[in-house]
């Protein structure tokens, strides 16, 4: 139950934060460059962030939740690594939709958290005894 809502807690910090990386970007592009020197370490963070949210994620379905949530974190975490690299590379035609994909499976993540149920473990129940004529 914990690590549900420890994943509720670390999907919708990193929605909030990858949603800042294409306000940053239109920042910089208007003109304003000390927006880049923000949007490159917090690129960089959301990829290590990501991967702490893959650990969260199993671990919740380790303890019973459901496949889905480390099968997402791990596209995303992949998909932030490569966002990186084509960042850094300067090739904007992969950068730009994949960083849309980005924010937007993220949120979807989020929001799918926030809908799950914790687990539930099925009761101890005492064996009886066994009935002989």
């Amino acid at each position: 139950m914990k690590a549900l809502y420890a994943l509720r807690v670390v999907a919708g910090l990193h929605a909030v934060a990858i949603c800042l990386q294409p306000i940053l970007a239109g920042i910089y592009l208007n003109g304003t460059s000390p927006a880049m020197r923000v949007h490159e370490p917090l690129g960089l963070g959301l990829t290590f962030f990501g991967l702490f949210q893959l650990v969260v994620a199993t671990i919740w379905w380790r303890s019973g939740g459901r496949l889905l949530a480390p099968a997402v974190a791990l596209l995303i975490t992949v998909g932030e690594v490569l966002q990186v690299s084509m960042g850094y590379s300067r090739q904007l035609a992969i950068h730009i939709p994949l960083g849309i994909a980005l924010v937007a499976t993220s949120i979807a993540l989020a929001c799918w958290a926030s809908r799950q149920r914790p687990a539930t473990r099925p009761k101890n129940r005492r064996k009886e005894p066994a009935v002989t004529a």
